[in-house]
This record gives structure tokens, sequence and C-alpha cells, in this order.
């Protein structure tokens, strides 16, 4: 491991080491998907080891696309716990996107049973358990920085899965963000039943 890499792990443990000290049952979580104009918001509940330490956990936005995918199946093998929650664009319609976030999030931490749950960002989820919200938590602890990568990793499939049966939006490139690639097929094709229609309705994309 270089040099860059322990320095990361360093900082990234320097959060969660203490927590694993005291022996808690302790998980990570992170969501994805909050901003795009199509396709669901994502969040990942992670409950990482102490050891092995994975040289290349780390904020998901930090990683290539190979990496995340290497990282999220070594994440996948060694983790003691992985919840995956999701929030549907009608949903995220019906009660606006910060509590869809925080209903994907509780789906993710379904079955978990941790004493604490580090949340990036946000905190007042409602769940069983103690909750330390940490901003920019996916680039300070290590068992966040693991759910970042798993539902970045999880969502990423999802676009890719819907763009073979929306092409036209090109959903794998875009991953349903409002690229202008993407606004110009909503312009010319209008919305598909994986849209936002608050989301569009927002950026005056519908006629």
């Amino acid at each position: 491991m270089n040099a860059k890499r322990q320095e990361r792990l360093r900082i990234l443990t320097q959060t969660d080491g203490p927590f694993w000290a005291r022996g808690l049952r302790f998980a990570g979580m992170d969501e994805v998907g909050r901003g795009p104009l199509a396709g669901p918001v994502m969040a990942a509940c992670v409950i990482m080891p102490s050891e092995p330490l994975l040289a290349w956990v780390d904020d998901s936005k930090a990683l290539s696309e190979a990496r995340r995918e290497q990282v999220c199946a070594q994440i996948m093998e060694i983790a003691l716990f992985v919840g995956i929650g999701r929030a549907e664009p009608d949903e995220i319609d019906a009660v606006n996107i910060l509590q869809a976030t925080k209903l994907a999030m509780r789906r993710a931490a379904q079955g978990a049973q941790a004493q604490l749950y580090l949340i990036d960002a946000l905190e007042n989820l409602g769940l069983d358990g103690e909750e330390h919200g940490i901003i920019h938590g996916d680039a300070l602890s290590y068992a966040i920085a693991a759910a970042s990568i798993v539902a970045k990793v999880t969502r990423d499939h999802e676009m890719r899965l819907l763009d073979t049966m929306y092409p036209q939006y090109a959903f794998a490139r875009n991953k349903g963000y409002g690229t202008p690639e993407h606004i110009a097929a909503l312009r010319a094709h209008g919305p598909c039943p994986i849209h936002r229609r608050s989301f569009i309705a927002h950026f005056t994309l519908l006629p």
C-alpha cells in the first residue's frame, strides 16, 4: 500500500477507530441520486469489520468506475452487514427528495441491528439506535465511505439497466442527471415513467 493510500486510511479510520475499540456494532450510511432528474435515490447501510482494512475504500467520488466496482465486490465479501434501500421517483415526487432520502436510508438499515449509525450529513432518521450525522462523512469515515461505494455502484447498475429500457435518454452515460444530452432528449421525447416529475417541473422542462 502506498503512502497516499495509508494516509487516506488513517484519516478514515480515525473516525471509526474509537467505535471499534469500544466494541460497538456501528454502521456507515450514505446515499446517491438526490440530484438526478430520473431514477431512484439509493441508500446503503454497511457494517465493516476492523480487519482486514481495504486499501481502496474511500469517498466513491474519488474513485474511478472500475475501482469502485472492484472495491464494492471486496466490501460485499467481508462486510458484516450490507443493506440497500431505495425510494422511487413517484415517492420522491410525493414527499420531496429529503424525505425520500430518509425513507431510502430507513429501508437500507432494516435488519442491521446496529447500536450506532454514522450517516453522511443527515440524522433524525428514526432508526433503532444512536444516529451521528457527519458532514462530508464519506471522506471522513471508513464505514460511510464503504456505504458510498455500495450505493453508487448499485445505482449505476440500475441506471445501465434502465438505459436498455429507455435508450433515448442515455441513462448509462448520464445516470439520470440533467446533462445537456438528457435535457435535449426530454424535450424531444417527453418524460418516461422513471422521470421525477417534480424535478422536471422545477427545471421547466415540461410543456
